[in-house]
């Protein structure tokens, strides 16, 4: 939260571009960075470089041959996106800011309940032959991409799945507890709203996490604006990660590139926060 005594803190008016990192954001950063291969040429590139260009592109949405040129060239960029994508440099740098971010809060490491929900995305023009399908969300009315979020009552992002958006709610929702792979043991409530309702889910969740209790959050019957108890903390992280242009749109031809792209803007979420 902001005050007077701390607002000097979070100023980045001094900075290059906002989307850079601040020293305090770079330490916890630097150490997270797998080290050059041995042997062969030393690396040259300035690894910081490399993160603020990556968050410039996530910011401000912008293609890559437009990326400034104070920063390394685009190709450098995306290689070293692709790279740390593959290998799992995002998601291990992911899982060890949002403990940081879970001990600032002075709450357990893994926690105990959680929120899911799906955003359809409508795609962007785009071209090639070997792209990702899309789908089309007939409810929505959108054709694109559908983003799976899973997250703890704090609004932190636990694990994520793209997949096209004619997949439902339920499946995808199953997909996103099958990916999970026992990183968050304790989980014990899951909340959700009523398109995850009725027994398909229920058994898949049952089978993948015997422990977690599924409770449905249905939608109040009062007319005009009403916050529905637990659902707010997902969409308002929806909110969070909205704030970065680059998921404006479904702008990726891979999958994969859209869900690091994900992954990256709850990274800065947690930055701005520790």
């Amino acid at each position: 939260m902001w005050t007077d005594e701390n607002r000097a803190r979070y100023d980045r008016s001094l900075l290059r571009y906002p989307s850079d990192l601040t020293d305090l954001e770079w330490s916890y950063v630097k150490p997270l960075i797998p080290p050059a291969r041995r042997g062969g040429r030393r690396r040259e590139v300035d690894e910081r470089e490399v993160v603020n260009g990556i968050m410039y592109v996530l910011s401000t949405g912008c293609q890559w041959r437009y990326v400034p040129k104070d920063f390394p060239p685009k190709s450098t960029l995306h290689g070293y996106l692709d790279r740390w994508n593959y290998d799992g440099t995002l998601e291990r740098m992911h899982h060890a800011l949002y403990v940081k971010c879970r001990e600032q809060l002075e709450r357990e490491h893994s926690p105990t309940a959680c929120v899911i929900d799906s955003q359809s995305v409508k795609g962007a023009e785009k071209g090639g032959a070997c792209i990702d399908p899309n789908g089309y969300d007939a409810g929505k009315k959108i054709k694109g991409k559908k983003r799976h979020i899973l997250v703890d009552t704090v609004g932190l992002l636990l694990h994520a799945v793209v997949h096209p958006a004619d997949v439902q709610d339920r499946d995808g929702g199953a997909l996103v507890l099958s990916t999970l792979f026992g990183m968050f043991p304790f989980l014990g409530k899951l909340f959700a709203d009523a398109g995850y309702q009725g027994p398909k889910f229920r058994y898949a969740v049952q089978a993948l996490i015997p422990q977690l209790s599924v409770d449905i959050v249905k939608r109040s019957d009062l007319k005009g604006f009403h916050v529905v108890p637990k659902r707010w903390v997902v969409e308002r992280t929806f909110g969070w990660l909205g704030r970065c242009r680059r998921l404006a749109k479904d702008f990726e031809n891979l999958t994969r590139n859209a869900l690091a792209f994900l992954r990256l803007a709850s990274i800065r979420l947690m930055l701005r926060r520790l």
